[in-house]
């Protein structure tokens, strides 16, 4: 058995917030108690520290199969763990894509072997046609727990329509990456710095704002389930918050990257700070932080993109993929910008990162309950740490390298193990 002791308990769900004691059997949690004195085979001091649900990150890219020279789920299972995740949500866009129940077995398969809970979308086209469906059914079947092409947007409004019409059939989620490649320039650049900077056309926000109208009226017209992904733009969020009014079953995620930073970051981290959508202007950041304020946006998922340290060090930065690795800043980027900057308390930021995403996906994650899963994440929350080089990922690409950021993850907890600890 594990013992936790004298740790500040959040638990998101409940509102559950004091000084107490968590005691663990197995995979599970069995008593929360002001006081616990059974025996246990470790014991854990959390003077000081906060226990709270371990991390539920619900769009990470594992690169595994075919591009694990950036990442790999074993790898990426280890920046989760180093950041206090203990579940998380793979996207498809590996090679091949997770198009077909073999590709999907082979993922989970793999995924199993983890400390941690890894689950998988499947695509929502076969191998990112944008017109062929895959076989919803079947890949729900053999474990997918919803469905995107993130990364690709869907430019077909039919395609899209038969794709929650079949969602909606099944009980299925939809989640999208948002931006009309036909409104859009050079990726990666939001499109005031790009053209007064790097005196090309950029990342647009009409691109992204205008699929999102589209988009979350069509889900409305179907009554279907959709999810929007990592919004970057104010105006996008004022959609989302009218389509929400009409009764439409339409949520949303922002990245930590977009509620902390803007386009300037690129001028002094360069290629890192590369990412779809853009980093945007401080008016779209502080929208987004409003939307989380108000609920609009429910989730907090990083889109973790790992890339070689190779790829992200082209000369031209046009030329360099878009993606940053975080998993292991996600938790120290909200406590520094939304809960020491006094926008959300800290149970209500923890909420969004624990018991909304897993209940987006009907995961039993996110949550402290007697009885529920022993999956917690126990963490200095004012705690300061300069972040380094040094990732349990394979890849380095943090636009934060050398920032000072509140918070330490000291332990995470999966399935009742501690399966990271940190080291002093």
């Amino acid at each position: 058995m594990l013992l936790i002791k004298n740790g500040r308990v959040i638990d998101p769900k409940t509102k559950f917030d004091q000084v107490c004691d968590v005691l663990v059997d197995g995979k599970r949690i069995i008593k929360i108690a002001e006081n616990i004195t059974e025996a246990a085979d470790k014991v854990i001091d959390a003077t000081g520290l906060v226990v709270a649900p371990g991390l539920v990150d619900i769009h990470v890219h594992f690169r595994e199969p075919g591009q694990t020279h950036k990442e790999d789920i074993h790898t990426g299972a280890l920046a989760a763990a180093a950041g206090g995740v203990t579940s998380v949500v793979m996207m498809a866009n590996t090679t091949p894509t997770i198009s077909t129940v073999e590709t999907l077995q082979e993922v989970l398969t793999s995924a199993s072997k983890e400390a941690i809970h890894i689950y998988s979308v499947a695509t929502i086209t076969e191998n990112f046609d944008g017109e062929h469906l895959t076989d919803f059914p079947a890949l729900l079947e053999a474990g997918a727990v919803g469905f995107s092409d993130d990364g690709i947007p869907l430019t077909s409004t039919k395609t899209l329509r038969d794709a929650l019409k079949l969602a909606k059939k099944h009980d299925a989620l939809i989640s999208l990456h948002e931006e009309d490649p036909e409104l859009n320039g050079i990726l990666g650049l939001n499109e005031d710095i790009a053209e007064k900077h790097f005196h090309v056309c950029g990342a647009t926000g009409v691109a992204e704002y205008s699929m999102v109208a589209r988009d979350v009226m069509i889900a409305y017209a179907e009554e279907a389930r959709l999810h929007v992904q990592h919004l970057s733009k104010a105006e996008s969020v004022k959609l989302v918050e009218f389509v929400q009014g009409l009764g439409a079953k339409v949520t949303a995620e922002v990245s930590p990257q977009h509620f902390s930073k803007t386009e300037s970051l690129l001028l002094t981290a360069g290629a890192n700070a590369k990412m779809n959508p853009p980093l945007r202007l401080e008016s779209d950041r502080l929208a987004v932080i409003e939307g989380l304020k108000s609920g609009i946006i429910s989730v907090i998922a990083t889109d973790h993109a790992p890339h070689h340290a190779d790829e992200k060090a082209v000369d031209d930065i046009t030329k360099a993929p878009s993606g940053m690795t975080g998993l292991e800043t996600s938790l120290s980027l909200g406590l520094t910008y939304l809960v020491n900057a006094g926008h959300l308390s800290l149970s209500d930021y923890l909420a969004k990162m624990t018991i909304n995403p897993a209940q987006l996906y009907n995961l039993d994650a996110g949550y402290l309950a007697e009885n529920g899963p022993a999956d917690l994440v126990i963490f200095a929350d004012t705690e300061d740490r300069v972040v380094t080089s040094q990732f349990a990922s394979k890849a380095a690409n943090s636009p934060f390298i050398g920032e000072t950021l509140k918070g330490v993850v000291k332990y995470t907890v999966a399935d009742g193990e501690v399966v990271y600890q940190h080291q002093n």
